[in-house]
């Protein structure tokens, strides 16, 4: 049946339908390409910072700095993932979406948490917005990570049926 529906489509219509998927697959291509050259270099970078830290023994001083970038590449790579399983499937998926979020969220919280002890001197305004933020950020975890139990359980359940 699904040919005799392919036979009755228009074919310039399965032309531009075509063309667009190989505009769609071009520009995963491209996203993959410029996310994998990203994740390499920050690594790179990663390592470099963490090299002379150790050399200079000043690891303890950079700790925070090398920590957000490995969350960045962490982040980067993740988002290559989902370039991946976007291309792969042809449609996006929501788990891999959620866990970049996730990465996003605890990332920020760490920035944050790391520059705590700063934000009093900063002035009472701006120590209330940090604080209201980690507070949103947290609930924002309990969320994210709520969804994706909720939908590892729901494919679990469809699988099992």
């Amino acid at each position: 049946m699904s040919d005799q529906i392919k036979s009755d489509v228009h074919p310039a219509r399965q032309w531009v339908v075509r063309a667009l998927s190989l505009v769609e697959d071009s520009v995963y291509i491209g996203l993959g390409i410029v996310l994998a050259v990203s994740a390499v270099a920050l690594l790179g970078a990663t390592l470099k910072t963490v090299g002379y830290s150790l050399w200079t023994r000043s690891l303890t001083g950079q700790i925070t700095n090398v920590l957000d970038q490995i969350l960045l590449v962490l982040l980067i790579i993740e988002l290559l993932y989902t370039v991946q399983v976007s291309f792969r499937e042809h449609g996006l998926l929501v788990e891999p979406f959620l866990v970049v979020t996730l990465i996003a969220v605890i990332r920020r919280i760490l920035v944050i948490t790391a520059e705590l002890t700063k934000l009093p001197e900063s002035g009472q305004a701006v120590f209330q917005r940090a604080m209201l933020e980690l507070g949103l950020l947290s609930l924002m975890i309990l969320i994210l990570v709520s969804s994706l139990i909720l939908l590892q359980r729901q494919k679990k359940a469809i699988s099992t049926k």
